[in-house]
């Protein structure tokens, strides 16, 4: 599909002004902002309400479900907006979304997840909920990576489930978070303490519709809106991943204005990738040398970018594993 018919990240990204930074720990935290004025509502309603109305049901794709996909149905009147890395938990397993989702209105759809529980696969629920986080920055941006691998190579839209659950084992070991399921939302849970006190110390900001964050020198992220009112509410989810990843090294410095403004001439030079995406729109992956990221573009503009560093590398090789059948996974 041509890119040419919709905006480019880089334009996207020109349009958007960097406020001052608060540093907290070792994360600093640069809000976004719109030049322009804002639609008085984004016209879709976010996946937690959408769930909390009783409009929206996630469950396992038929009796005996399937690792990477989940079924999502609409029976409300507008579409319902599902982010990138948003974790839903219950069912036969915790999972995170792979991509921004705009799902249509009174349909039925199939989303691609990545599980981010290793030893269970039995039911805790009939239908899942969001968890208080998204997937944290670290593995956002490697799951980010292999999905565009996927689609590049395969127009599929899957991760390497065996690098994910890899490295959410890596990261339980680094921060002492024990779990008998391997399940990721022990990390936040074993660090419930400081993340509250990250979270406390970030606060949106009036008309901010995005944020680039970073942890001292050595990563950097951007997650941006298209309406401030999305990024109110998603901004204490976002916060507890990014926060996650900061706890690691809490006494990194401050980073200055410059870098986040260098981050987004990074994000805007890198090669897009234009797919249909899965409900509403075009999916957009971004790839350069040390970038991943993504966007989705519905309605005649961008309703979500993120993009991250990748320590000097543009993503994983290959896939090590098929995840249809993982091994790891407990016997149903």
């Amino acid at each position: 599909m041509n890119s040419v018919e919709i905006k480019s990240v880089a334009m996207e990204l020109q349009s958007i002004t960097v406020g001052a930074p608060t540093h907290f720990g070792g994360l600093t935290i640069f809000p976004l902002f719109r030049n322009g004025s804002a639609p008085a509502e984004p016209g879709y309603t976010l996946l937690e309400e959408a769930i909390g109305r009783g409009t929206a049901r996630v469950t396992e794709l038929g009796a005996g479900g399937s690792v990477p996909e989940l079924r999502f149905e609409n029976t409300g009147e507008r579409p319902v907006l599902l982010l990138d890395g948003e974790q839903l938990v219950g069912a036969k397993q915790n999972r995170a979304l792979n991509l921004t989702i705009l799902a249509p209105a009174k349909q039925v759809i199939v989303i691609p997840v990545s599980c981010v529980e290793a030893g269970r696969w039995y039911a805790e629920s009939d239908a899942f909920q969001p968890a208080e986080q998204v997937m944290y920055s670290r593995a956002w941006a490697a799951k980010g990576a292999q999905v565009s691998l996927s689609m590049a190579t395969s127009d599929s839209r899957r991760s390497d489930q065996s690098a994910i659950w890899d490295e959410i084992a890596s990261k339980s070991e680094r921060l002492a978070a024990a779990s008998p399921t391997q399940a990721m939302n022990a990390m936040y849970d074993s660090k419930a303490i400081p993340l509250d006190a990250y979270q406390g110390a970030f606060a949106w900001a009036e008309h901010q519709a995005g944020v680039v964050f970073a942890f001292g020198s050595e990563a950097m992220g951007l997650d941006l809106m298209d309406h401030p009112g999305t990024m109110r509410t998603m901004l204490p989810k976002l916060l507890r991943s990014y926060a996650l990843d900061a706890v690691e090294a809490p006494h990194a410095p401050a980073t200055a204005t410059s870098g986040a403004a260098e981050f987004l001439a990074r994000v805007g030079k890198s090669k897009p990738l234009v797919r249909p995406a899965v409900g509403m729109g075009k999916d957009v992956r971004l790839t350069e040398e040390g970038i991943s990221g993504a966007a989705l573009w519905s309605e005649q503009r961008y309703i979500h970018v993120c993009a991250f560093t990748t320590n000097g590398t543009s993503g994983p090789v290959g896939f090590r594993t098929s995840i249809s059948c993982p091994a790891r996974r407990r016997a149903r």
